[in-house]
């Protein structure tokens, strides 16, 4: 691990929230069901209890704080995505946030696809040099539809016109449904990037940590890949399994050229060093290689289209 810890990094999922809440403030559009607190438990996503104690440390770091942090962990830029739990669709900090420090942080923005202006929104953005937009369907009963009508298909588009990607969120139940939509539109737009937060949150509890034939479809097609995060890892310990055996599982589905590490910040519980420190332990069973592309080189050129 001596090798792997002077490796640069690269944080393919990281959540800025800001502190002045005049000018960007926290309208939490969404609330958490039932369904998504029994799946994660106490002890995760900022839960108490459970492997980070009573009282977790749980960061929303502002774009000056994160910068700092970066540097002092060695991070050369993150993905910086939408807060949907506090901003929803409101995505002016992200974007502002990402504009004022652009050799560091790119955006992704959370869009409503159903939403006659997402559109219009998704290309005055990409002006100002968002690289993706976020379906965030936390609240919505029918993901399905959501994901696929006639009006999502133009968000979809857009997309894909623009070159940006598409980061989808990982229902914490559920998920089964979403996976042929997203099956159909990885192959309706065969070179639109789309990453899947999370894994898409496999069953660690079944045989192969739940990463097994279902998924087949994502391994194959060359347009998706998956983020590995905090978030897993915390669902991963609480469950009293070893977060290294589960990437090495993903890495060996997928391939570590689809698998990207992202820290998560501002959900997941935890100092952004602490954060730092689980992933490199995380990358125990992969070979140098595959603990560059993890940790580095997937998230990094997936989401800039940075070449080594």
């Amino acid at each position: 691990m001596a090798t792997a810890a002077r490796m640069p990094l690269y944080d393919a999922h990281a959540h800025l929230v800001s502190a002045d809440l005049v000018r960007y403030p926290r309208n939490k559009p969404f609330v958490e069901g039932a369904t998504e607190a029994a799946v994660f438990g106490p002890g995760t996503v900022g839960r108490p209890g459970g492997q980070h104690g009573p009282e977790p440390v749980n960061e929303k770091p502002s774009a000056e704080a994160m910068r700092r942090w970066m540097l002092e962990q060695g991070v050369e830029g993150i993905a910086a995505v939408q807060k949907g739990m506090i901003y929803g669709t409101d995505n002016s900090y992200i974007v502002d946030a990402a504009e004022a420090h652009p050799d560091k942080m790119r955006a992704i923005i959370i869009v409503d696809p159903q939403a006659n202006e997402t559109p219009d929104m998704v290309r005055d953005y990409a002006r100002r040099g968002v690289i993706g937009i976020r379906f965030f369907g936390v609240g919505v009963e029918n993901k399905a539809v959501w994901l696929s009508s006639d009006a999502a298909l133009r968000a979809w588009s857009v997309a894909d016109e623009l070159g940006l990607l598409v980061d989808i969120e990982a229902p914490a139940a559920g998920s089964d449904i979403l996976i042929p939509v997203v099956e159909r539109m990885a192959d309706r737009y065969p070179t639109l990037r789309i990453a899947l937060d999370h894994v898409f949150l496999p069953n660690v509890n079944a045989p192969h940590f739940g990463i097994d034939d279902r998924y087949a479809g994502f391994a194959r097609r060359p347009n998706i890949s998956v983020k590995f995060t905090s978030l897993n890892m915390d669902v991963i310990r609480e469950k009293g399994i070893s977060p290294e055996h589960v990437l090495r599982r993903t890495v060996d589905f997928y391939g570590a050229d689809k698998v990207m590490w992202g820290s998560d910040i501002g959900t997941s519980s935890g100092t952004y060093a602490e954060m730092i420190d689980r992933a490199f332990a995380a990358t125990r069973l992969l070979t140098e290689d595959e603990q560059r592309a993890v940790l580095h080189d997937t998230g990094h050129q997936l989401m800039t289209g940075w070449r080594s």
